[in-house]
């Protein structure tokens, strides 16, 4: 009997130990279990604050890039602006330089039509003047050659009645010689009559 009382306090001892470690085990694991609770409360607390902070550096960052974004769209919306008015200025000057040379040429080319009018009208006078005098020309040279016509004519009619003449001297003294010889040769017979 006295060998079960042995092992009896034996077995009881050992559960005493067990009991006494688990216990020990237990406040281990409360004790870990109500560490892992504060870590896991400040790790929470910690991303809390990590994630705020972030959020309002991302607030801040959206503003700032809003703000850029709008001082971007102005300064677009100016340089389109100045664009567009550099634009309508521009197509006003090539406009009016457009105009202006319309005019240009619409006054060179009136100018040219003046000039070519005027000399037009010029080469008809001075054509005119011309036919003037070629035709008092030619009236001057028939009147010139009519002249000389009729003072052909008439040197003509004087040569024949010069011509007239001498014929009608020449006829009177071939009849005159005529006679003389016919009157010598007449004494002549008489002579030779008379000395026979």
């Amino acid at each position: 009997m006295s060998n079960g009382n042995g092992v009896t306090a034996t077995l009881s001892n050992a559960a005493g130990t067990v009991v006494e470690t688990a216990k020990s085990v237990a406040k281990r694991a409360g004790k870990a279990v109500t560490g892992a609770k504060k870590a896991a409360k400040s790790a929470t607390k910690t991303a809390k604050k990590a994630v705020t902070k972030a959020k309002k550096r991302l607030a801040t960052a959206s503003a700032a890039a809003k703000k850029e974004a709008a001082t971007l769209k102005r300064r677009v919306a100016g340089k389109k602006a100045a664009a567009k008015r550099a634009a309508k200025k521009t197509t006003r000057k090539v406009a009016g330089k457009k105009a202006a040379a319309t005019r240009a040429r619409k006054a060179t080319a009136k100018k040219v039509a003046r000039k070519v009018g005027a000399k037009k009208a010029a080469t008809k006078r001075a054509v005119k003047k011309v036919g003037r005098k070629v035709a008092a020309k030619k009236a001057s040279t028939k009147r010139a050659v009519k002249k000389v016509g009729r003072k052909v004519a008439a040197k003509k009619g004087a040569m024949k009645r010069s011509m007239k003449k001498t014929a009608r001297k020449s006829t009177a003294r071939k009849t005159g010689a005529r006679k003389t010889t016919a009157r010598k040769t007449g004494a002549r017979k008489t002579a030779r009559k008379s000395a026979s």
